[in-house]
């Protein structure tokens, strides 16, 4: 779908969904703002693809308007906080894949505590976050940005708390 066609989409939906869109947008809840273009699209013969460029050329459309989600920090110091603050003993450091439509594939991290068990989420490590992470240095080691990410931070906090870490499959979004 070209520029153009996404502006025709767009002009399709009434001024109010256009407003919503745009509050949505304009709050960086991509996936309601996406939910509302598809919702009322569909009668207007819109698929599930357009509502994303839809809505991907409004968040072009407002740039730095847009209230962005902040990255999850991955300095040792933030994150030995937040595991200093999970309930419970921390015992291990994980990664793990995930993935959405919107962020493609990214790992979260997370604190692995006894007494009580538990797992607590310390960080997502999307695409975007892991470059600005990394930085310019381009030493990704030939492995996607989130898992290098991932894994120099999560071993760093393990060596920190005196933990193991474990990242399954770091060279494999998703697993085997």
């Amino acid at each position: 779908m070209n520029t153009s066609d996404t502006s025709s989409c767009w002009e399709l939906l009434p001024a109010g969904i256009r407003e919503q869109v745009d509050g949505y947008v304009l709050q960086d809840a991509r996936f309601q703002a996406i939910h509302v273009v598809f919702s009322v699209g569909r009668a207007l013969g819109l698929g599930l693809n357009d509502a994303q460029h839809v809505v991907h050329d409004r968040y072009l459309h407002h740039g730095d308007r847009v209230a962005r989600t902040p990255d999850s920090p991955l300095d040792p110091e933030s994150l030995a906080a937040l595991a200093a603050g999970c309930p419970g003993r921390v015992v291990a450091i994980e990664a793990e894949w995930d993935g959405d439509t919107v962020h493609d594939w990214f790992v979260n991290l997370r604190a692995v505590t006894a007494d009580p068990e538990g797992e607590h989420p310390l960080a997502t490590i999307y695409w975007g976050t892991a470059e600005r992470y990394l930085g310019e240095e381009g030493d990704r080691a030939g492995g996607h940005p989130s898992a290098v990410a991932a894994d120099r931070c999560g071993r760093a906090l393990a060596a920190h708390l005196s933990v193991p870490f474990h990242f399954a499959d770091p060279d494999t979004p998703g697993g085997t």
